[in-house]
């Protein structure tokens, strides 16, 4: 990917050149399981959101923050537009309209493999410049991708359209230079060296929920919530990390936990393996699965565990 330094714009005043810091918030928005969260990942170099093949994984809103000494770009990782069930997805959906709502800049993005786009989402964030990204450009033709920016055209203008592919890594650069134009002058609003704002235990629960996702099926992971309930670390040992698996009912616990804990030992072994690449140090992981019946649907579960403030 190209330096950000070769695409900053520079303003003249007389005879000493002025670089201008950009920054500002870009929401990644899209249908659920078009690649957000693999895009997010794309632009920031490192594994921050779940990437899985099941729909609605992401939950809340993941920040990725891009830097140099030019500009500040501010990605946030979105949950895919629904129509809420319940709860859970009722409070996903206000996260995301607050996300669109405070973005400087929105990134559409578009799979180009589907047969069937519905653009209508595009009209949430008519007020805000949007560049339209339509992926998995290594699956289909330019030509389908010219047919699509057509028609998402019709619903809404966009400042430009990129057609890239997240997973392998093209038209990344002219993305991010697309959306480096269409950033305001700014503060820097993160140390430079900081990539998220989110804490280890954040990312240690969420590789634990992308272990369930990747393992069971049906509606068994949506059901899942993961709190990390302590972290010790020790000196002269491993870590001691404790969490929590939390479903709804009894059915789900004996599932997540599998014949003589069979299961909930190959979830634990695969997280182990991740958190320990993450962090770059050995750690002892116990699970924990209890059952709080209706969390989802539950306003003093859902403000517990983040959902609501």
């Amino acid at each position: 990917m190209e330096s950000l330094d070769s695409q900053q714009q520079v303003r003249r005043e007389g005879e000493v050149e002025v670089r201008e810091f950009r920054s500002g918030y870009v929401a990644l928005v899209g249908q659920p399981n078009v690649g957000k969260s693999t895009l997010m990942n794309a632009l920031i170099g490192m594994k921050l959101s779940i990437v899985t093949r099941k729909a609605q994984t992401t939950r809340h809103r993941i920040l990725g923050i891009l830097s140099d000494d030019r500009r500040q770009i501010i990605f946030v990782d979105t949950p895919g537009n629904i129509e809420p069930k319940y709860g859970l997805q009722r409070a996903m959906m206000q996260s995301l309209q607050a996300a669109i709502r405070d973005a400087d800049v929105v990134i559409h993005l578009i799979d180009a493999s589907r047969r069937k786009l519905d653009f209508d989402e595009a009209l949430s964030f008519a007020e805000t410049p949007a560049v339209l990204a339509i992926n998995k450009l290594d699956l289909v033709s330019m030509d389908r991708a010219m047919e699509i920016s057509a028609a998402a055209i019709k619903v809404r203008s966009y400042e430009a359209v990129v057609p890239i592919s997240a997973k392998k890594n093209k038209g990344l650069d002219k993305l991010i230079h697309e959306v480096s134009q269409l950033l305001p002058i700014g503060p820097e609003y993160y140390p430079r060296e900081m990539v998220t704002e989110h804490p280890e235990r954040f990312f240690v629960s969420e590789i634990i929920r992308e272990k369930i996702f990747e393992n069971y099926h049906e509606e068994v992971p949506y059901a899942v919530q993961v709190n990390v309930v302590a972290w010790a670390e020790r000196a002269n040992d491993k870590d001691l990390i404790d969490a929590e698996i939390i479903v709804e009912r009894e059915s789900q616990k004996g599932i997540i936990i599998g014949r003589r804990g069979s299961a909930l030992k190959r979830i634990g072994t695969a997280a182990r393996r991740d958190i320990e690449a993450m962090i770059g140090r050995e750690v002892f992981l116990r699970l924990f699965v209890k059952v709080r019946a209706g969390w989802r649907d539950s306003e003093g579960r859902l403000r517990e565990f983040g959902y609501v403030s």
